[in-house]
């Protein structure tokens, strides 16, 4: 983050609130904005956490209540990872977003943001029994990159937790079955652009699937060579940064109230 954004940011914040928190409070809020410029909203539902720094594991996620639009650095939620809320505030939590957030945040330590959607797209490649294909430009660049958990239901419950991480595995990518999609990051921008490029994969293959003909399936070896030359998750070339810095100029356009 650049040193002007950071002073317009922090001028809004409030006492109790570390500079370093209200950074990320506005990132976030940013990112729940840029969500639903791209359309990834479901009414009140899903979610964007993103995991405070400090000795506690607490993270942030959005009111339950609020569409994406409505969120702000200050009305995001505090919670420990009972779904607990730290701070006051007279919206409630979804626990169906603690379960699954709260996992990975207490378990992989390098996950600082997770993000769940239920994309049209996402959704029906998750109900596919083959899933995902890899015969797309961008589908290549995450081949052997992308893990699936199976549908247990509504995720409410805690037992639920194990099994998810145990299908996680090593993965930044994840296709819940039946369900929809989800990404980790070490950062926020990284996490989206993760599944920016997963959500793109099941659009292009639904689209594909809708046309007459067989489609051209890429070899073992382009797949590999897709994956390897891809660079927009690499730390050394911004991890996403660009990416994300780009969709919040297109935010800060159109409504930066976001950053209240």
């Amino acid at each position: 983050m650049d040193g002007a954004r950071t002073t317009e940011d922090l001028a809004n914040r409030p006492a109790h609130v570390s500079p370093e928190e209200w950074n990320l409070r506005v990132e976030l809020a940013a990112c729940y904005r840029i969500f639903d410029h791209l359309g990834w909203t479901e009414l009140i539902y899903n979610h964007i956490t993103a995991r405070i720094p400090g000795p506690e594991t607490h993270f942030l996620i959005n009111p339950f209540g609020l569409t994406y639009r409505e969120v702000t650095a200050s009305n995001l939620l505090k919670i420990d990872l009972d779904g607990n809320k730290v701070d006051d505030s007279p919206w409630p939590v979804n626990p169906a977003g603690f379960v699954i957030h709260g996992a990975i945040h207490a378990n992989l330590p390098d996950a600082h943001c997770v993000m769940h959607t239920h994309t049209t797209a996402g959704m029906a490649v998750a109900c596919k029994a083959d899933g995902l294909d890899w015969n797309n430009f961008y589908s290549a660049q995450i081949y052997k990159q992308v893990a699936y958990h199976d549908f247990e239901g509504i995720t409410v419950n805690l037992e639920e937790q194990e099994r998810l991480l145990a299908s996680l595995g090593d993965k930044r990518l994840l296709i819940l079955r039946n369900h929809g999609l989800l990404s980790w990051g070490e950062s926020i921008p990284e996490a989206l652009v993760r599944l920016w490029t997963l959500q793109r994969s099941c659009e292009i293959q639904h689209a594909a699937e809708t046309l007459p003909g067989r489609s051209i399936e890429l070899s073992e070896e382009v797949r590999l060579q897709c994956a390897r030359a891809s660079l927009q998750f690499d730390p050394r070339y911004g991890a996403g940064r660009d990416v994300f810095e780009a969709l919040r100029r297109t935010v800060d356009a159109r409504d930066p109230s976001y950053k209240n």
